[in-house]
C-alpha cells in the first residue's frame, strides 16, 4: 500500500485472501516517496515466491504502475479514495496503464479491495489447486445464498 493510512481498506484483502487460504505479505510503500524501496521490492518478488502483486494507492495511484514497470509478475489495482475527487483520479491512473506494462484495476475503495483478492485467487487457482477450490467453494456459497 502506497501509505499506512491505506490500511482500513486493505484490511478488505487480507481477510478475503485469508479466506481463501493464500498467503501474503504487506508492505507499505509510496512510488513518490520510497521509490528505491518499490524497485527492491518489485525486482526481488519473483525470487521470493512471490507471484501475483496487489496495490493500493490513491492520488496519482502510481504504485501499481511503478511496481509493473520493474516485474513482469500480474499486477492488481486498488484505487483508493484519498482526495476531493473520490477517487477518481486513482481509478484513471490505475486503469490507464501504456500497452506493454499492464496494471489490472479493481473498483475504488472496499469493494475494489475484496475483488483485488478474488482476482488473485483465480489466477493463483491456475496453479495451486487449493487456492482454486477455496474460490470455488466460496463461489458456490454465493450461489447458494
Amino acid at each position: 500500500m502506497g501509505s499506512a493510512s491505506d490500511e482500513p481498506v486493505v484490511k478488505e484483502t487480507l481477510e478475503v485472501l485469508e479466506q481463501m487460504q493464500v498467503d501474503y505479505e504487506v508492505r507499505v510503500m509510496s512510488a513518490h516517496r520510497t521509490p528505491e524501496r518499490v524497485q527492491e521490492y518489485a525486482t526481488t518478488a519473483r525470487d521470493r515466491g512471490i507471484e501475483v502483486l496487489i496495490s493500493a494507492a490513491g492520488g496519482s495511484a502510481a504504485l501499481g504502475g511503478v511496481l509493473a514497470s520493474w516485474c513482469t509478475l500480474p499486477v492488481i489495482g486498488i484505487p483508493l479514495a484519498s482526495s476531493e475527487l473520490n477517487g477518481w483520479d486513482s481509478l484513471l491512473a490505475t486503469s490507464q496503464m501504456p500497452p506493454g506494462i499492464p496494471v489490472a484495476c479493481m473498483a475504488v475503495g472496499a469493494w475494489g479491495a475484496r475483488n483485488a483478492a478474488f482476482f488473485a485467487a483465480e489466477i493463483l487457482g491456475l496453479r495451486h489447486e487449493h487456492i482454486r477450490e477455496a474460490y470455488e467453494n466460496y463461489r458456490k456459497q454465493l450461489r447458494e445464498r
